[in-house]
């Protein structure tokens, strides 16, 4: 089988994606509702309950919004780190005040590799509005996903944990003009366009132009916003940006979207 990546809703409206190798299914994220998760996968072909387990990346609710009832249902292992875990079950406290609980809970800490089945996750700190953020990388029979949505800058550490990666799913969330022009808030704009905001079409294609190097099969662009973005103006900013490094024959860009699941990757 290889690997595959099945990217099931990517947006301000939920996120949530399968990595799977020949033995593990792992589920990034729980942003839309269980029922909804269950759906898209069988519409790909994918068993619900052959998922390993659960891993998030931040206490967003367009991140955990189906957690608590995917948890329950499929009793499979949820990973989170420990401040985030804290700022979920603050966030999602019952009708009479108790802490949800999960039966299967396991944390980790950024910057140190755990492995799911046969897959290899690593853990990376991200810049972003939430308790502890993290992207991931994924390895196993010799492919690697790198996997970083909802941060505001592409520091350092990011991009060193990004290289080498057979599938890139990144952040392209706005257009800048857009943003400042649309009709959000401008504190909600400013909050998006912050250092710890998410991040643009443009700082992507200023990565992808000069600190990409250019390996992936596939390059996904995830959580576009619906109002401050366009898909032909983000595909289109990456792909001229890959121009610019001769990638555009080795990579092909794709676009993740809100509404329904895309089409599995298998490499």
């Amino acid at each position: 089988m290889g690997v595959s990546l099945s990217m099931l809703a990517s947006g301000s409206r939920g996120n949530c994606a399968v990595v799977a190798s020949a033995r593990t299914r792992i589920l990034v994220d729980a942003g839309i509702s269980c029922r909804e998760t269950f759906k898209r996968m069988k519409a790909l072909g994918e068993d619900p309950q052959a998922l390993s387990a659960i891993l998030i990346t931040h206490e967003h609710s367009d991140h955990v919004y189906g957690l608590a009832t995917l948890a329950k249902k499929l009793r499979i292992p949820v990973f989170m780190t420990g401040a985030t875990h804290q700022a979920w079950a603050r966030a999602v406290r019952g009708g009479n005040g108790e802490r949800p609980k999960l039966e299967r809970l396991e944390t980790f800490q950024a910057g140190r590799a755990f492995s799911v089945g046969d897959i290899e996750v690593s853990a990376f700190t991200i810049p972003h509005d939430a308790a502890d953020p993290v992207g991931f990388t994924f390895r196993s029979e010799g492919v690697k996903v790198g996997f970083a949505t909802d941060l505001g800058r592409l520091l350092e550490n990011v991009r060193d944990q990004l290289r080498g990666s057979d599938i890139l799913v990144v952040e392209s969330n706005h257009r800048i003009e857009m943003l400042r022009n649309g009709p959000y808030p401008w504190s909600v704009k400013q909050r998006v366009m912050g250092r710890n905001g998410h991040l643009s079409n443009e700082a992507l294609a200023d990565f992808l132009a000069s600190d990409y190097d250019n390996k992936a099969a596939f390059v996904v662009l995830a959580h576009l916003s619906e109002e401050n973005n366009h898909p032909d103006i983000a595909r289109g900013e990456a792909e001229k940006a890959l121009a610019t490094r001769g990638g555009l024959f080795q990579n092909r860009v794709l676009l993740a979207s809100q509404s329904e699941a895309l089409e599995p990757i298998r490499l």
